[in-house]
């Protein structure tokens, strides 16, 4: 028989039918009918019902899971309108930032404070260099005048370059010996690697381009205060100029730029700047080695000469005569 207790041997049945297309119809019969009715929980829709509720519940806690992150991450950071709209400033944007005056339509200028060649003084300013002398950390006032209100919203923008051709591509940072110690000024908001800092203004906002690098700090500008001319920034410079690693003995300028919101440049000032031990005397030398390079004479080439007196004699002298050969003629028989 083909069959053990209803159920069907099928290695038997293969061996005993022949392969063909009548040993799968015949297969086939010998399957059990199974009622095609649906079930009664399946025909009304309830399962199909409860999953389309389950399926659009995930789907709203999704929703609200993506909806709850991004105003977090809306909250926690500015608007994102506002980050778009920022241009970067035309200051830091060039590869090679302008270093001439301008003082724009706003008369935009800037005053140092009086101070002598003591070697007391922290911060001295030279006007025939047009250079700031001044210590590490040290506070250094700079007065900003305009001639006329700028634009709401302007701000001021300091950036450090190197003054000559051969240095001014690389950006101006301090020796990994200053960035890794402890800062005196306690400026947890600016980052350990620029040079120049603001005192005082919890404003200030410590920018790197993205596309040159350069360090820059901006301030906002503030109206001067009744009964003063000028608004005054308090600036630092936290590196010595001959720091191995920084600066390294390479001059640097400072860029100090009046720009609107967006960027848009208003007025240029620059001057140079040398961080040392004893300003005051720095600034003695420089000045008296520029005055006595200026009284000389320039050749074509640039290069100076000092000019030396020449005494011209109108008579030839004679020459003294030789002691040893008068006393010789004494004693010469005649």
């Amino acid at each position: 028989t083909l069959f053990r207790s209803g159920m069907v041997d099928s290695e038997t049945v293969m061996d005993a039918l022949p392969l063909s297309q009548e040993t799968f119809s015949e297969l086939w019969g010998m399957l059990p009918v199974i009622d095609a009715e649906p079930p009664p929980w399946l025909q009304s829709g309830g399962f199909s019902s409860e999953f389309d509720q389950m399926a659009d519940h995930n789907l709203l806690q999704q929703g609200d899971i993506s909806s709850t992150l991004n105003n977090d991450l809306l909250a926690h950071f500015e608007d994102p309108l506002d980050l778009m709209s920022e241009a970067p400033s035309l200051a830091t944007s060039s590869a090679v930032p302008s270093t001439e005056d301008y003082a724009g339509a706003y008369d935009f200028s800037l005053v140092f404070q009086q101070s002598g060649t003591a070697k007391s003084v922290t911060c001295t300013y030279s006007p025939d260099l047009n250079k700031l002398f001044c210590q590490l950390a040290k506070t250094c006032p700079v007065h900003i005048t305009v001639g006329g209100p700028p634009p709401p919203g302007s701000n001021i923008r300091a950036t450090a370059v190197y003054k000559k051709s051969e240095h001014v591509a690389e950006v101006v940072k301090r020796c990994p010996h200053h960035e890794r110690s402890a800062d005196i000024s306690d400026d947890r908001a600016a980052p350990a690697s620029h040079l120049i800092r603001v005192e005082g203004n919890s404003q200030a906002l410590y920018d790197e381009n993205r596309m040159t690098h350069r360090h820059s700090v901006v301030v906002p500008y503030e109206n001067p205060q009744v009964g003063s001319g000028c608004t005054t920034v308090l600036y630092n410079y936290m590196c010595n100029s001959s720091c191995m690693g920084g600066m390294n003995r390479r001059p640097i300028l400072t860029i100090i730029t009046l720009e609107t919101n967006d960027g848009q440049l208003l007025g240029r000032r620059c001057f140079e700047v040398r961080v040392c031990a004893c300003p005051g005397r720095d600034r003695k030398t420089e000045e008296e080695n520029f005055h006595s390079r200026k009284k000389g004479t320039k050749t074509p080439d640039g290069s100076s000469i000092r000019k030396r007196t020449i005494r011209e004699g109108t008579e030839t002298e004679a020459a003294p005569e030789n002691p040893k050969k008068k006393a010789l003629d004494r004693k010469s028989p005649r």
